[in-house]
């Protein structure tokens, strides 16, 4: 069985920005061990399969090590795939997945736009391990559906946080989302995830479902300019729309190719 599979850079428009992600179309849903397989030996923070199915495409999620309920930079490189490799027609898909619905994805020019549900973050009590981990002391803690949110009062705290990731991964959470007022946007942020294999993600698109409503009860707008500030970095722009945040980005592909699966793994 021979496989396709692309690598694109998400949120950035140039290549080694961004947040690289696979993506791999499929004929058929494989095993899930077959999938973790494929994702694992792809060693990027995410591999996203889809599949057609009727008018819309189903779609699932893999780190190294698990799937994951929602993944905003690799649906947007399978977007990309989908508008840029694979011939779909028009500027509007969806994408239908098991844990959070239906996600549509929008093109305009360069850019696509992510409409995701809004996450519910609520006031929280510091999990076991996480400041030691973090060697840092946030203002206030806020909890999602799969992430803790951290606010600190300037970009360079953000900027200074080295995790002792062992640590960190004791704590009993998807990720830690922390974040600050920026310089040249409206927030930054930085997120952590090594319970799912990732230590810092570049750049991630389901953990602003969370900033977007936090930022927008705090500056009391609905629209914003974000940057993520991992090494590799990443600009988005978002919107809260209601209970659906929209966030937008450009994609670059760096790589097509195929996979060679041997029918003694299948």
């Amino acid at each position: 069985m021979i496989i396709p599979i692309y690598q694109v850079d998400a949120f950035s428009d140039q290549l080694f920005r961004g947040n690289p992600a696979a993506v791999c179309p499929l004929e058929f849903w494989l095993s899930d061990d077959l999938l973790q397989n494929i994702a694992t030996e792809n060693n990027l923070s995410e591999t996203a399969f889809f599949r057609k199915k009727d008018n819309l495409y189903e779609i699932r999620w893999f780190t190294p090590v698990a799937e994951v309920e929602l993944c905003g930079h690799s649906t947007l490189a399978a977007a990309h795939v989908l508008f840029n490799h694979l011939n779909f027609k028009g500027d509007h898909l969806t994408f239908d997945s098991t844990y959070s619905g239906k996600l549509h994805v929008t093109r305009r020019n360069n850019w696509l736009t992510l409409d995701f549900p809004v996450d519910t973050i609520e006031p929280a009590l510091p999990p076991d391990h996480l400041f030691e981990s973090l060697k840092s002391r946030p203002q206030e803690v806020w909890r999602g559906k799969t992430d803790y949110l951290l606010y600190y009062p300037a970009q360079e705290d953000i900027e200074e946080i080295n995790p002792d990731f062992g640590m960190l991964n004791k704590v009993d959470t998807r990720g830690i989302i922390i974040t600050a007022p920026g310089y040249d946007c409206d927030f930054v942020s930085r997120f952590f995830a090594p319970k799912v294999g990732v230590n810092e993600d570049p750049v991630t698109g389901s953990a602003h479902t969370s900033l977007v409503p936090f930022w927008a009860h705090r500056l009391n707008k609905s629209e914003f300019e974000a940057r993520q500030l991992s090494l590799r970095g990443g600009f988005l722009k978002c919107q809260l729309r209601g209970d659906r945040v929209l966030i937008s980005g450009e994609a670059s592909t760096y790589l097509t190719g195929s996979i060679n699966i041997v029918s003694a793994v299948l």
